[in-house]
């Protein structure tokens, strides 16, 4: 696919990312999201959502469908409880990654008081990115699955945390209902690098702290780089940080 594409490496600023402020809720949006539409940023690849959220104590997603998606939640501060009309509940920390397949439909909710369920009130804010690709197919049953996966991120590398890529069967990842896309993480000290993987399509988040990247300069929280039909460059970090990669090997047609 790729020797058919162009290839390009599309940077991305924080600042210029959609916002939703509605008190509670701190959200900004890699792509067009609810009110904020724009047609020639819909997706890239497989990744339709990349939202970055902070929800204050006490407050957070009422119950709401989802239909046909795979829906991967990532905290980096706080912890999230989650319920939905599978019958699954939990609390997600930093460290433990979660994978909701909406399917043939799925209700759920997404709340900052977990001491609900762990009995101490707690003041703190919950921030998480949530990614939605699209899965093969329509009409799968719904599905949720957790992991914990923070020891191996104590090695420095990119972990895979999502994927539906053969390669990865066997491996410490939630598999999620997409062959072809795969989600790595990586927390970096500074001067620690990683290489990105060769993909027709690749998106590189900054969830947190300074890096660099090989060919192209700094990115700071909140950036994000598009790539087409490219990959293997370095990054760098240059504080500590962490990292979120999506590798995808399709996007959607249209």
């Amino acid at each position: 696919m790729s020797t058919l594409l162009t290839p390009r490496v599309d940077i991305r600023r924080a600042d210029e990312r959609f916002v939703t402020d509605i008190g509670w809720l701190d959200s900004k949006h890699s792509f067009s999201f609810g009110r904020h539409r724009d047609a020639a940023n819909t997706h890239h690849g497989l990744l339709l959502v990349n939202n970055d959220d902070i929800v204050t104590p006490g407050t957070g997603f009422e119950t709401h469908p989802h239909r046909d998606m795979e829906i991967v939640t990532w905290v980096l501060r706080g912890s999230l409880v989650h319920q939905d009309s599978t019958g699954h509940s939990g609390v997600i920390y930093p460290g433990l990654a979660q994978r909701m397949t909406a399917g043939r439909g799925i209700l759920h909710s997404e709340k900052n008081d977990s001491w609900r369920i762990e009995g101490e009130r707690h003041a703190e804010p919950v921030h998480f990115v949530q990614m939605w690709v699209v899965p093969d197919e329509t009409g799968l049953a719904p599905g949720y699955e957790q992991l914990e996966i923070d020891d191996e991120l104590l090695g420095g590398g990119l972990v895979p945390v999502a994927s539906g890529m053969d390669r990865h069967d066997g491996e410490a990842a939630i598999r999620i209902r997409n062959r072809y896309a795969a989600l790595y993480a990586a927390r970096l000290e500074p001067g620690r690098s990683v290489p990105l993987p060769d993909a027709p399509f690749l998106h590189l988040f900054v969830a947190r702290g300074a890096v660099e990247l090989e060919g192209s300069g700094p990115l700071g929280t909140g950036d994000a780089v598009r790539f087409t039909a490219g990959g293997g460059h370095r990054v760098t970090a240059t504080e500590p940080a962490e990292i979120l990669v999506w590798e995808m090997h399709a996007t959607i047609a249209g």
